[in-house]
């Protein structure tokens, strides 16, 4: 009997050696994985995609019939794992949440798409109308690294050398690829205007709302009627998207479409051409303009659009359309920069509460500086109204990233509800016309622990690539494979 109890001490001993040698990952992952309720949760985090910092509601809800008093359906989260029921975070930036950025990335696709193409309670119409796809940029604030490409092979050549005032070189013969970190950098950061860089950040949205304003006059004007008959003839639809560029500056993408007075369903007017539209989008963007708050510190501001403006008509792929510019690119394209931050760009995703943050953050030189100046500013009771030191972190930019008119198509809310209802569709249809709900819920918590995490990245990573298998699948049955 002695030996055997000498025996089990000593493959307890070895087991405990074992277990010491582990990682704390490995050591979770048993935990883990012995826990009685972990095929269960298993399912839970599958149905959220992988989320990468979920929400945790415990609670219940409980649907009766009205009038009988019979309960049809009940849910309580005592009977989960931890008593406690995950949710999506529904960040959209992929660097905080990859499976929830690329969930909105879809939503924002169709949510462009049906602008273009109709459906989702658009009229398909819509391919019919003048559609313009319109790139509006910051100005200069002073020369940067440029990255080479086909139609740049130097970053900026100067024959003659020269330099600036503060003695530095003002043109660099050197070759930049698309990753090297001086691309966005300042050639003289003295000379660089990040006070101007700042404030066109902070006035960008009401630039944006003073540009539509002045496209609707424009439109009128090529008419020859008053803007405020316009509203008879047309309607002017929009949805557009913030874009970081590596100097640390927004540019707009923007997808701008005439309409009926009714709205998409409604034909616009034989004038309202696209060659009409652009030529009001070209004079607009150059003779808008707003004026930043004034501070003896900064001075008289005006802020207006960059040189750069692109304008593109966009083809429907319906008739034919063979050009880059089409409905499923414009709407792609969209997509791709709406899971997109600054941090994509070099900067911070989260808040600065402090001076001191600044100086710590993992970011280069210029951003730094432009944070710097956003907090410095800040501070200012002049430019108070700009809430410069809450949007620090954004380089003083304070708009969505994606904003549109509310006649361009569906919404977020309905994406979510129709999708909602398509996982649902296998329960039991109940009618909210004769039933009560009844719920209570409250927050217990976030996050995974260390091996949690590691479990749903990994099904995360396999819902992404299970993704892209049934799209290559139905791409190949488009083609007529």
């Amino acid at each position: 009997m002695s030996t055997d109890t000498e025996k089990a001490r000593r493959s307890d001993l070895h087991q405990a050696e074992r277990l010491r040698l582990l990682s704390s990952t490995e050591r979770d992952l048993i935990r883990l994985a012995n826990e009685p309720g972990f095929h269960r949760w298993l399912e839970q985090i599958k149905s959220i995609g992988g989320c990468a910092h979920p929400i945790y509601l415990a609670g219940h809800t409980t649907t009766r019939d009205a009038i009988t008093g019979e309960v049809l359906r009940h849910y309580d989260t005592s009977e989960e794992p931890g008593g406690r029921m995950p949710l999506r975070c529904r960040n959209r930036r992929e660097t905080r949440c990859e499976p929830c950025a690329r969930l909105h990335s879809g939503d924002t696709f169709h949510l462009v798409r049906s602008g273009l193409l109709g459906g989702k309670g658009v009229s398909d119409r819509v391919q019919l109308h003048p559609r313009l796809f319109v790139t509006l940029t910051a100005p200069s604030f002073g020369a940067v690294h440029r990255a080479s490409g086909p139609e740049r092979a130097v970053c900026r050549p100067r024959r003659d050398g020269g330099s600036c005032e503060h003695g530095r070189p003002i043109g660099c013969g050197q070759t930049h690829a698309d990753t090297d970190p001086a691309v966005g950098q300042p050639l003289c950061p003295d000379c660089y205007d990040y006070v101007g860089h700042t404030l066109w950040h902070a006035s960008a949205g009401s630039l944006w709302n003073r540009f539509c304003h002045t496209l609707r006059r424009h439109l009128a004007t090529a008419a020859g009627i008053t803007q405020t008959r316009l509203r008879e003839h047309l309607t002017l639809s929009f949805a557009k998207v913030a874009e970081y560029q590596k100097r640390g500056a927004v540019h707009f993408h923007a997808v701008v479409r005439l309409d009926g007075p009714d709205g998409p369903s409604s034909p616009p007017p034989l004038w309202a051409t696209p060659a009409t539209l652009a030529g009001a989008v070209r004079s607009a963007a150059t003779a808008v303009e707003v004026r930043a708050p004034y501070s003896p510190a900064t001075g008289e501001r005006v802020i207006r659009w960059g040189e750069q403006l692109d304008v593109h008509p966009i083809r429907s792929e319906a008739f034919g359309g063979s050009t880059a510019v089409t409905d499923n690119a414009v709407a792609a394209y969209v997509a791709k920069y709406v899971s997109k931050s600054v941090g994509d760009s070099g900067g911070l995703d989260y808040r600065i509460a402090a001076y001191k943050s600044i100086e710590l953050a993992p970011v280069n030189s210029h951003f730094r500086t432009l944070m710097a100046f956003c907090w410095r500013l800040g501070g200012l009771p002049e430019l108070d109204s700009l809430n410069l030191r809450a949007w620090t972190h954004t380089l003083g930019f304070r708009g969505h990233v994606l904003t549109k008119s509310r006649q361009y198509s569906t919404t977020y809310a309905e994406l979510r509800a129709v999708r909602d209802e398509y996982r649902n569709s296998d329960d039991v249809a109940i009618s909210t016309d004769t039933t009560v709900t009844e719920s209570a819920w409250r927050y217990v918590g976030s996050g995974y622990s260390i091996a949690e995490g590691e479990i749903a990245a990994g099904i995360a990573e396999d819902l992404a690539t299970l993704g892209e298998v049934r799209k290559e699948i139905r791409e190949s049955r488009e083609d007529g494979y």
